[in-house]
């Protein structure tokens, strides 16, 4: 029986060390792939409700709880409802994490109502405020300001319905879901701090959020689902119109908002 040379009997003790740090960093590596798998959903809801509610405390007080003057009160149903829906999010997202896919389910016709009243408060809102912003504050801007919170609407809406289209397919459902609700933060974004992002970069907040929903798929399915693939870079288009037509003041605008005012 031959034995092994004192080298290649060192060689093969120090391996063994090298091997058990591969196969831990493996397996952190796979829990770490698991845990967002398991949780990325259910984080973006609570991310994008930190979001909202960063952005909004800054104006809220003197919007709605301490308006001179007073505002419509559609403001207020609409911003109920706006609320509601990010709630609504955050508990359809713990659902799906703790396993309940029936009451996800039987709520998502509640979240349907709740989509459409959405859509339907978000365009009679803007067009509200801008009258009232015209006649009661004589702001020169609120034509121009009308565009963001209409162009919303034109984000949330495909998307939305997409969503509940497929509502049985869930690898296409809960990214619709998630891209519609990360469209509707952009009012939150813009009421950031100068400093912390320009006003005119709103819609780079919109997509960062987006951007996360890309990167954990890349992590955990390794690709970029369709999804994404195509409404991303739809909506960065529009993003890309809406604000170079916002801060350039581009007249086509001003005809649109006239015939949408009168």
């Amino acid at each position: 029986m031959t034995s092994k040379s004192p080298v290649l009997l060192k060689a093969s003790v120090l391996s063994i060390p090298s091997a058990r740090a591969r196969s831990g960093g493996t397996t952190a590596a796979a829990w770490g792939v698991r845990l967002l798998d398991r949780y990325f959903y259910f984080s973006m809801s609570l991310l994008i409700a930190a979001v909202i509610i960063y952005g909004f405390h800054f104006t809220v007080d003197k919007n709605l709880f301490h308006p001179a003057p007073p505002r419509p009160l559609l403001l207020y149903f609409h911003a109920a409802v706006f609320s509601f829906w990010v709630v609504f999010f955050i508990f359809q997202s713990s659902l799906v994490r703790t396993g309940n896919v029936r009451g996800h389910r039987l709520m998502g016709w509640f979240g349907l109502a709740l989509g459409i009243s959405i859509i339907l408060l978000g365009v009679s809102t803007a067009l509200t405020m801008a009258r009232f912003d015209i006649v009661q504050l004589h702001s020169p801007n609120a034509r121009w300001r009308m565009i963001v919170p209409l162009f919303d609407m034109v984000c949330f809406t495909p998307t939305f319905f997409l969503a509940i289209y497929w509502r049985g397919k869930p690898q296409l459902h809960r990214r619709l879901i998630f891209i519609a609700t990360c469209g509707l933060t952009a009012a939150a974004w813009g009421r950031f701090p100068e400093p912390i992002l320009p006003h005119y970069m709103l819609y780079a907040g919109v997509d960062l959020l987006i951007l996360l929903g890309v990167a954990r798929d890349l992590i955990v399915d390794r690709r970029i689902h369709t999804v994404y693939q195509f409404v991303l870079p739809l909506f960065i288009i529009g993003q890309s119109i809406v604000v170079y037509t916002r801060w350039h003041e581009l007249h086509y605008w001003l005809r649109v908002a006239d015939f949408l005012l009168r």
